[in-house]
């Protein structure tokens, strides 16, 4: 072959190659890089549609959209007290289009559930604390007690007849409950619902007598006086409830809870997407659509530095640890 025609065939492969490269590491994924986000994001949110978990992960969803450059879909997948949704995250395609919002729940998961099909520390990356939510203990509207203490003592002689409802179990309102019965040092009997919003129409209907749930989901219903509140669960009141006091203020110190909610992705997800992901959630947590929204439901988005994959992790781990003495005590396990 004439030197010319050798170099004309190598400047021709060179060329095919330089193409391949702009167009290579696209295998369908999209999995890494400066690429990433090529197409739409999955969040996969445990819970029902307009449940606490839900409000949050679509607040954060269009700031981060629009951070990334791409739309983000909120599909909720519901089952098991988060587990499911979990589970079909550990085994998605490792990504960065298939992403978890779950709460305290993932850090309850191994003592709750004997099988659980996933290691939430060994099968999913952090990628950063989203808000910590404090809950609140309210009843029906026509409930006797009027004040916290008046609470203790009605349902400490009349436990067998008082019900507490909860979103199941697993769920934080059940974390809660158990908080609450432990510090009263009662049992009283309890009633499961497929979700908060079940459990909340039903209380402020009357079916119901108390239970414990996320200033997310309740703040409109106490604003409106549509239900009774006691107390908020957390060390200090809140804005959005100024008047309501704390459990503390009212003689049930023991009962300070509130749920943690971040992201996860798979655990073979590439570094570069995770922390495309992280600088997403830093710029949403700084929306100020989002704070003052967030400000609204009686929460506030975590500091930055708890923004962070890191900072998460270690969040998860020290929960799993916590949490397990309290629920092993209770004897409370689901299948």
């Amino acid at each position: 072959m004439a030197r010319s025609a050798r170099l004309r065939l190598g400047v021709a492969l060179g060329a095919l190659v330089l193409l391949a490269g702009a167009c290579g590491g696209d295998d369908g994924g999209g999995g890494g890089g400066d690429q990433y986000p090529e197409r739409e994001i999955t969040v996969v949110v445990p819970f029902a549609a307009g449940g606490p978990t839900d409000t949050v992960t679509r607040l954060i969803a269009r700031p981060m959209g629009q951070e990334l450059g791409q739309q983000i879909v909120v599909q909720n997948v519901e089952g098991a007290g988060g587990t499911v949704a979990a589970g079909q995250v550990a085994r998605a395609e490792p990504d960065g289009y298939t992403v978890l919002m779950h709460h305290i729940g993932m850090s309850t998961a191994p003592t709750l559930y004997p099988n659980l099909p996933f290691n939430p520390l060994e099968d999913f990356k952090t990628i950063g604390l989203v808000t910590e939510v404090p809950m609140t203990i309210i009843a029906r509207k026509d409930f006797e007690p009027n004040t916290l203490e008046e609470l203790v003592s009605y349902v400490k002689e009349n436990a067998d007849d008082v019900t507490y409802a909860h979103a199941g179990v697993g769920a934080a309102s059940q974390l809660c409950g158990l908080l609450i019965q432990d510090a009263m040092g009662v049992k009283v009997t309890e009633v499961p619902y497929d979700g908060t919003e079940p459990a909340l129409t039903d209380l402020v209907g009357g079916q119901v007598d108390f239970m414990c749930d996320q200033t997310t989901n309740t703040t409109g219903q106490i604003q409106g006086n549509e239900v009774k509140a006691y107390a908020v669960t957390t060390p200090e009141r809140i804005d959005a409830l100024p008047d309501l006091p704390t459990t503390q203020e009212g003689g049930l110190g023991d009962v300070e809870v509130t749920v943690w909610h971040g992201l996860y992705v798979p655990a073979e997800t590439p570094d570069e997407v995770v922390q495309r992901l992280t600088d997403a959630l830093k710029v949403a947590l700084k929306d100020q659509g989002v704070i003052d929204r967030l400000a609204e439901l009686g929460t506030e988005p975590v500091p930055e530095d708890q923004a962070a994959p890191d900072a998460h992790r270690e969040k998860l781990d020290s929960q799993i640890n916590e949490w397990r003495p309290i629920i092993e005590e209770a004897g409370v396990t689901a299948e």
